[in-house]
C-alpha cells in the first residue's frame, strides 16, 4: 500500500502545476530542447498533413534533404526502429533517433533517389494518441515499379497545438510477410 502512495505521490509531482500554468515537465523539456527546428504549421494541423511531410521530407532525386523539416515533426526523445531482416533472416532490433537517421539518410540520399509514398493506411485514434498503420512503397525513380514495400507505424501524440511523431517502427514485405490490404 506503501509503495503505491509513494508511486502516485511521484507521478502528481512530476506532472504538478507550475505558477506558469504548465507541467513542470513541459517546462524542462521546452528549456532543455532548444536544437529543435520549428515545424511548419501546415506540416502538423492534422494526422493527415504529418504523414504526408514525412513521406514528402524524404523523398526526392539524389540530394540533400530538409533535415531541419524532418526533425521539426518529432517529440522529443522520439525513437525509429527499422526491422528489417538481414540475409541470414535475423530481425535485430535497433533504436535509432531522428538525428541518427539523419545522419545515414544524409548518406544514402545523397547518392540515391528515393521516392516513398503511403499506399494505404489503418489508423486508431483515441482522442490525443493515433497510431497509424501506414503502408508505403519505395521507389528509385518516381513513376518505376517499387523496390521495396512495407509498413510503418506512426505512433503520434498532439499537446493540443500540434501533432507529433512519437515512434516510427518499420517492417518489409517480403516472403511469408505478404502486403496488407489497407486500400488506397
Amino acid at each position: 500500500m506503501h509503495r503505491t502512495t509513494a508511486l502516485v505521490a511521484l507521478f502528481l509531482s512530476l506532472v504538478a502545476m507550475t505558477a506558469g500554468g504548465q507541467p513542470a515537465l513541459a517546462q524542462q523539456e521546452a528549456a532543455a530542447d532548444t536544437t529543435r527546428p520549428a515545424a511548419d504549421p501546415a506540416d502538423v494541423e492534422s494526422i493527415d498533413a504529418i504523414i504526408a511531410a514525412l513521406y514528402d521530407v524524404i523523398s526526392g532525386p539524389a540530394g540533400e534533404r530538409d533535415w531541419d523539416r524532418f526533425r521539426s515533426l518529432f517529440a522529443p526523445s522520439a525513437t525509429l526502429a527499422p526491422m528489417v531482416p538481414r540475409p541470414d533472416g535475423s530481425l535485430p532490433v535497433r533504436v535509432i533517433s531522428p538525428d541518427q537517421y539523419v545522419v545515414w539518410g544524409s548518406a544514402y540520399f545523397t547518392e540515391n533517389a528515393f521516392y516513398e509514398r503511403e499506399a494505404g493506411r489503418k489508423l486508431e485514434r483515441f482522442g490525443n494518441v493515433a497510431n497509424a498503420m501506414s503502408f508505403y512503397e519505395s521507389r528509385h525513380a518516381a513513376e518505376e515499379e517499387p523496390f521495396t514495400r512495407g509498413v510503418n507505424t506512426i505512433t503520434l501524440l498532439n499537446d493540443g497545438t500540434r501533432w507529433y511523431v512519437l515512434s516510427i517502427a518499420w517492417d518489409e514485405v517480403r516472403e511469408g510477410l505478404p502486403a496488407p490490404d489497407y486500400g488506397d
